[in-house]
């Protein structure tokens, strides 16, 4: 045996499996790197803010792959189907064929309940919609003493009631109270009133007082008295509720 091992041919044979064997390491060396592309990276572009269906194919030419990993939040903010998170994050390196997976805002809003409104002041009712992921839209006036009270809830013409299922974002529109409602009422007598009388005595008919004008002779305005008024005052002459009178004052004596 001993005499075998130092003979010609096996070291002949030995030496012959050495060479096979490193040529076989150094082709599976070889063969790992191209395979893994080893030392070879890409960097993760920044997709946030874009849409989805537009980065399939810019991430294949850089021999990356989209994943969806999350389609299910909604944003008021955003458009349905933009990207608002990713992993890995941008700048990453990553190796060649790696999957970027993002998470997309949802395309179709949820349904939300239309909550109850009606009676509630206009900007109690904007805080309500807003909480409710909806928007306070156009506000129409109609007579009504409930002055800034949500009479009616509409979204694109259609009335709306408490409870009804609505898209979320949607923009509702108010129908408001303009404080003055259909009232018609007389208007009094304010000659020879004070300022302040005739303020007093138009509050106590539910109505405001306009412009205050004094004749250029006035030196005490507390004394001087209501010499004109408009609308005048007459059993006949009858205005809205809220609605405002003008008085002219000169001086007592």
């Amino acid at each position: 045996m001993f005499k075998f091992l130092q003979s010609k041919t096996f070291l002949l044979h030995l030496s012959l499996f050495m060479v096979i064997v490193i040529v076989l390491l150094t082709s599976t060396y070889y063969w790992l790197n191209a395979y893994t592309n080893h030392n070879e990276t890409i960097v993760v572009p920044d997709l946030k803010g874009k849409q989805w269906q537009s980065l399939e194919e810019g991430l294949s030419l850089k021999h990356l792959r989209l994943k969806i990993a999350d389609s299910s939040i909604y944003l008021l903010d955003k458009p349905g189907g933009q990207v608002i998170e990713q992993d890995p994050t941008p700048g990453s390196f990553v190796k060649e064929n790696r999957a970027i997976y993002v998470t997309v805002s949802k395309i179709v809003p949820p349904q939300v309940k239309m909550p109850n409104i009606i009676d509630v002041s206009d900007r109690q009712a904007e805080a309500i919609l807003i909480s409710y992921g909806l928007k306070a839209g156009e506000r129409k006036y109609q007579p009504d003493l409930a002055k800034d009270a949500v009479l009616e809830i509409s979204t694109k013409g259609r009335i709306l009631h408490p409870g009804d299922e609505v898209p979320k974002g949607s923009v509702v529109d108010l129908l408001l109270g303009d404080g003055f409602g259909n009232v018609q009422v007389v208007v009094p007598m304010l000659i020879n009133l004070t300022a302040d009388q005739a303020v007093f005595v138009l509050k106590g008919s539910g109505l405001v007082t306009g412009t205050i004008n004094y004749d250029e002779n006035v030196t005490d305005k507390e004394t001087a008295i209501v010499y004109k008024q408009w609308p005048v005052a007459a059993d006949s002459v009858k205005i809205k509720q809220g609605e405002a009178v003008d008085i002219f004052l000169k001086p007592s004596n």
